[in-house]
């Protein structure tokens, strides 16, 4: 790796002002949404009215080197050698050739793009940070399907698991599949050492310098399949957004390193989860990105993904599991996803063909549909699991601007400390609704009383649960002042009923409260 000339292209952008928050002026914000959903049009639009305003006023916006830039790296424009030399002072055109981020264009003198080089901001609990992020060039750039050892950039699913990740301090942290290095530098802001893997060497070299361009030097790169770079190893933390899509092992289909692990159907996601409980240190958490088949069974029964992936932690590996399903598709419409991600374009013939590959695959196994989702798996410091959560959260979140982390965290704590108390002890401990939480009533008109309660959950998932007079009445009281068994023992008095009957309806629901962060121990 070429680290001086990765080093004067880091003060290059920083004295261009290669940013997000740049970018999104020079063209706006319609443009940048448009651009989020890889459609240039609108920011080109935009940049060519500037020069064509500038050259009615006799400036020249060319001498902007993020103009340039962006023109290159993010628009997919060539630009002229001059451009850069100007753009890069320090680098130069000829050093950004030689680090393989630009090629000769279609004209002598032009340079285009070789790989994708675009600032990136994010927000985390410990506030707003930005780098920049190289990658292999998108379908809109080429202009053709990808090639099979493509490194991807940022996506959705990028932003998804980062902003899953506890943000705790920790020692250790291995990054299962780094691709561009995305969530190993950002795993890097809490962790003291990061350990980044992949199968694709050109993946890991990407990801390096990527890491070498932010002036990220906690983290070690090393190359193979899953948990074999770190055999014998044991982590604080497992972050991981596998290989996950479900493809055809059928030859002409073909395997994008960056998505497709390998294996027969969701076998990488299961390989995965069986292998963590050996590669977590006691109170270790693995937290990742998956799919799961819904199969039917031979006796024609369904055979639920989420109960799949309960069966794979249950197999032994003594793991607290929190497996959440935010999505599910037919087969069908997963097989039209992903042949189209990959740029295959619907209705053309190649299309058609992959199409029948994937429905042929799916029909071998019984597959009906796929659901995808978050798992946050630990190892427990005592000897036995304790936390056993499969749900579906189709809905939409709350409010989360720095990410889920700090919300997971919180309910994790909060199961730790309800499930360790006994029903005497939790009698005895002072609870506090949470700061987002509020309580929604509606009324029949020109009734006094509601008909309807609900507690809302302002951050994290946005849970909304149902309120009976008993429960919203302890709720309300959870102000710190009194312990969860007197607030009890005033609601039966102001009720008229019997206490201990209160006590029993409404224990279990006070410990899933705590459960999902809407109460917190005082």
């Amino acid at each position: 790796m070429d680290h001086a000339s990765i080093d004067l292209l880091r003060d290059d952008l920083t004295r261009a002002r290669y940013r997000v928050e740049v970018l999104d002026d020079l063209w706006g914000a319609e443009a940048a949404a448009a651009l989020f959903r890889g459609r240039t049009l609108p920011a080109r639009r935009v940049l060519a009215e500037r020069e064509r305003q500038a050259e009615r006023a006799g400036e020249a916006t060319a001498a902007d080197p993020v103009v340039a830039l962006a023109r290159l790296f993010v628009l997919g424009q060539q630009v002229s050698r001059e451009e850069l030399d100007a753009s890069l002072p320090g680098l130069t055109a000829e050093g950004a050739e030689r680090l393989g981020l630009v090629g000769e264009g279609s004209a002598p003198g032009l340079l285009a793009a070789r790989l994708d080089l675009r600032p990136y901001g994010f927000v985390d609990s410990l506030g707003a940070g930005s780098w920049w992020i190289v990658s292999d060039l998108g379908e809109a750039a080429l202009g053709r399907a990808l090639d099979e050892d493509h490194v991807l950039g940022i996506g959705g699913a990028t932003t998804t698991l980062s902003g899953l990740m506890i943000p705790t301090p920790a020692d250790s942290v291995l990054d299962l599949g780094t691709g561009c290095g995305i969530q190993a530098m950002h795993a890097s802001r809490f962790a003291r050492r990061v350990v980044a893997t992949d199968i694709s060497e050109r993946a890991l070299e990407i990801a390096a310098l990527n890491a070498r361009l932010n002036g990220i030097d906690s983290i070690e790169f090393r190359f193979g399949s899953l948990f074999e770079p770190v055999a014998g190893e044991r982590f604080d933390r497992i972050v991981s957004n596998p290989p996950f899509v479900i493809t055809p092992r059928t030859e002409g289909v073909p395997l994008y390193e960056y998505r497709d692990g390998g294996l027969e159907g969701d076998a990488i996601v299961e390989t995965v989860v069986r292998g963590a409980a050996e590669h977590l240190a006691p109170g270790g958490i693995l937290q990742m990105l998956g799919n799961w088949e819904y199969r039917e069974g031979r006796d024609g029964d369904a055979i639920d993904g989420l109960a799949r992936v309960r069966s794979w932690v249950e197999g032994g590996s003594g793991l607290d599991a929190w497996v959440i399903e935010r999505e599910q598709q037919s087969a069908a419409l997963y097989a039209e996803t992903w042949i189209r991600d990959g740029g295959t374009k619907p209705g053309s013939e190649r299309f058609e063909e992959l199409y029948a590959a994937w429905l042929d695959d799916f029909e071998a196994r019984g597959v009906g549909a796929v659901g995808f989702g978050y798992l946050l798996l630990r190892r427990p410091r005592e000897s036995s699991p304790t936390l056993a959560r499969y749900e579906r959260l189709e809905s939409g979140l709350g409010d989360n601007p720095a990410g889920l982390g700090d919300h997971l965290a919180r309910c994790l704590a909060g199961h730790d400390w309800e499930v360790h108390r006994d029903l005497d002890a939790l009698l005895r401990s002072t609870l506090v609704y949470a700061s987002d939480v509020t309580e929604e009533r509606h009324y029949w008109p020109g009734h006094e009383d509601p008909v309807v309660m609900a507690l809302l959950q302002g951050g994290g998932f946005g849970r909304r649960v149902a309120l009976d007079t008993g429960l919203a009445a302890f709720v309300g009281a959870c102000d710190g002042d009194l312990a969860v068994g007197p607030i009890v023992d005033a609601i039966a008095d102001v009720l008229s009923v019997d206490a201990g009957a209160l006590r029993a309806e409404l224990v279990p629901r006070i410990r899933s409260l705590v459960d999902d962060g809407f109460l917190l121990p005082a």
